[in-house]
């Protein structure tokens, strides 16, 4: 089958109980067993696949687990409390006194922060890399896992990501990849060498804004690592999160189909603004460099988020500009149906009070409006920040 057919028809081999089209959502702390019998053989399956104990899911996350990885090209999937909940399961479990990590620069501000302050505490060493860069000359013998995000966070470089699995499978170390941005319906990352993927499913796989998920996919070898973690840590996910996001993982090919479409309007209306010097989105044509390039060989379509630098303007046309947005709500996430606008600043200098006139970044998140409409709104902001 392909994916829409999957979409509409896995993760629902429990509806029966209900007799309806949806799957029951099943809440519960205590598994009770009819016999020891039962009870010993619970034990016989992967953590987070039986009934065990609420921990460990209800049918209701094993529904949402299979499909997941069903859809990843994947044996296995892991549901966590959130994105940065996965995030930290995957490079917490690969982490220790002794072991080095190497990370893709432009990652998310929390993953780069847990990095640098809880893992380097643990001992471990954490090293970054560019682009450009050959990570054959940064793996040492310590080396546990090489972990990616594409395309980063703020400024959306792309990573090449065949080269980097190729030279990490010689020295036998794991791939890990946060997947959030393309979806499973834009982004393969298995079938191009990632061992790991992970995707902040609050963001589009639910689509609806209203919970916090995060989903781990993998091979059983490559996740076992981090199964063990999320069991000794407890990162598992609610009955009722899993539950929504099912209900949201039935309309995210039509979802992502629109997101990209009024995207492309977006941003392409945006690149003839004398207001905006730069935007940062790989499938823009204009660009044409090797963010344009990656992103024609690793996917097949683009997701919401993109970036913007400001011409220079003062804080109080900044101000003016974000404030005269009434379409793009300010916050903090994307992936949800609503359109948003956040300052694109660094997690550790978002308490600042003033930013520097110069390269002011935005980042916008297209939801599901009409495009014109949404660029009449915009047309409207930049009009407190002048002319450029």
């Amino acid at each position: 089958m392909k994916i829409d057919t999957k979409l509409g028809h896995l993760g629902r081999a429990s509806n029966g109980q209900a007799t309806g089209v949806s799957p029951p959502l099943v809440r519960t702390s205590t598994v009770v067993f009819p016999s020891l019998a039962a009870f010993k053989e619970s034990y016989t399956t992967p953590v987070f696949e039986a009934l065990r104990y609420g921990r460990s899911g209800t049918s209701t996350s094993f529904e949402l687990q299979k499909a997941m990885a069903d859809i990843e090209n994947a044996e296995t999937c892991i549901a966590t409390a959130s994105g940065l909940s996965a995030i930290v399961a995957v490079l917490g479990s690969h982490a220790g006194p002794g072991k080095h990590i190497l990370v893709s620069e432009g990652v998310y501000g929390l993953t780069q922060k847990f990095c640098e302050q809880e893992l380097v505490n643990q001992g471990t060493k954490v090293s970054y890399f560019g682009p450009n860069e050959n990570i054959k000359d940064l793996i040492k013998p310590e080396t546990s896992l090489v972990y990616i995000e594409v395309p980063s966070s703020i400024r959306m470089e792309l990573f090449d990501i065949e080269r980097i699995c190729s030279e990490a499978k010689t020295h036998k170390i794991p791939v890990a990849c946060d997947s959030t941005w393309g979806t499973p319906i834009f982004f393969k990352p298995h079938s191009f060498g990632i061992d790991i993927s992970i995707h902040a499913a609050t963001k589009y796989i639910n689509g609806h804004s209203d919970t916090m998920l995060g989903l781990i996919t993998g091979s059983y070898e490559a996740m076992n690592p981090v199964r063990d973690w999320c069991d000794r840590f407890g990162s598992h996910a609610a009955p009722d999160s899993c539950w929504l996001t099912l209900r949201g993982l039935r309309t995210l090919s039509v979802r992502m189909e629109r997101h990209q479409e009024s995207t492309m309007a977006v941003v392409s209306w945006l690149s003839e603004r004398p207001e905006i010097k730069k935007i940062f989105y790989p499938p823009l044509s204009k660009n044409k460099g090797n963010d344009y390039y990656l992103w024609q060989k690793y996917f097949t379509g683009a997701a919401g988020p993109f970036t913007v630098e400001l011409e220079p303007c003062n804080e109080q046309q900044f101000e003016g500009f974000i404030n005269g947005l009434n379409l793009f709500g300010l916050g903090t996430s994307w992936g949800g149906f609503e359109s948003l606008v956040m300052p694109a600043i660094p997690h550790h200098l978002r308490a600042e009070k003033h930013m520097p006139d110069e390269g002011r970044l935005v980042r916008f998140h297209v939801g599901l409006e009409d495009a014109d409409d949404l660029c009449r709104d915009i047309e409207g902001a930049l009009k407190n920040l002048g002319a450029g």
